[in-house]
């Protein structure tokens, strides 16, 4: 039997869905994967994620995993400063100009261990994030609200971040509604819902402050 080395690997943890995806044809679902990707492309970009900071993104069916190095260049609240907001401004603007291809996100962040295999990443940490963004509770707080993005963050970065109050992050903004378990234990989840809770600027603007 062949011993198998396995390191662990810090990254910090993001992953997206999109709503009601199984209610589309598969013609639309192929439409909706490539705006997806577009869109969360395009805010890890405005937020200072380039590919050399992150792996190729992992693809999820209907969502995707990014997982991104944790260096100096990229702290974690960038992707709660800057990622967050910009991807919920790139999904309202795409709503404007593709009112027939409009789609809305529920999105989750963690950190933690991660690793790798030739078949893709795997890891505790990656099935806490996924059960984040699974969760019953997130999807009805996404129903209840017109904004096209909701965000729950780990209890983790919630403590170890959030509410701390760095610029850009209010912790008044984000209530514990999620709860899931992995191994045994319980976690919790902290949602954010951006258009309710932010005054967000343009995208050029966000763009302009990492650059």
């Amino acid at each position: 039997m062949t011993t198998l080395s396995i390191l662990p690997r810090q990254r910090i943890i993001v992953a997206v869905d999109i709503e009601g995806s199984t209610d589309r044809t598969n013609f639309a679902r192929a439409q909706l994967r490539h705006d997806m990707y577009d869109a969360l492309e395009d805010a890890l970009a405005a937020s200072g994620v380039t590919e050399d900071r992150r792996e190729p993104l992992f693809d999820r069916g209907d969502g995707a995993l990014a997982l991104i190095h944790s260096t100096d260049d990229v702290p974690i609240t960038r992707l709660l400063d800057t990622f967050t907001p910009v991807l919920n401004e790139l999904l309202e603007l795409h709503a404007i100009a593709q009112p027939d291809r409009t789609f809305r996100l529920r999105a989750a962040v963690h950190t933690g261990v991660v690793h790798f295999d030739t078949r893709g990443t795997y890891g505790e940490d990656i099935d806490i994030t996924v059960r984040l963004l699974d969760d019953p509770q997130l999807k009805r707080r996404l129903r209840r609200t017109t904004g096209p993005l909701v965000l729950v963050v780990s209890d983790h970065i919630y403590r170890s971040v959030i509410r701390h109050g760095y610029d850009g992050i209010d912790a008044d903004t984000f209530e514990p509604l999620v709860r899931v378990e992995v191994a045994r234990q319980n976690y919790l989840g902290w949602v954010q819902v951006p258009a309710e809770s932010q005054s967000v600027g343009t995208v050029s603007r966000m763009i302009d402050r990492v650059s």
